[in-house]
């Protein structure tokens, strides 16, 4: 797996800088995506991290939500 690909400044830069360095295996068919990345959406007081599987598609997503 790839290691230290994307830096950034903020916790959630990093947070899915991690994701991309542990967690880029499809738990629905096995593929290990090595070039992939997980995306950041910013709404409101909500943050979304999603991985779609370039093999069968699944879509992963992890959401922090900052009012709880």
């Amino acid at each position: 797996m790839a290691t230290g690909r994307r830096s950034g400044n903020s916790a959630f830069d990093r947070l899915a800088s991690h994701y991309d360095d542990v967690d880029l295996t499809c738990p629905a068919c096995g593929y290990e995506d090595e070039d992939g990345r997980w995306q950041k959406k910013v709404r409101g007081k909500r943050v979304t991290f999603s991985h779609v599987c370039p093999s069968c598609g699944e879509v992963r997503t992890r959401t922090i939500d900052l009012n709880s």
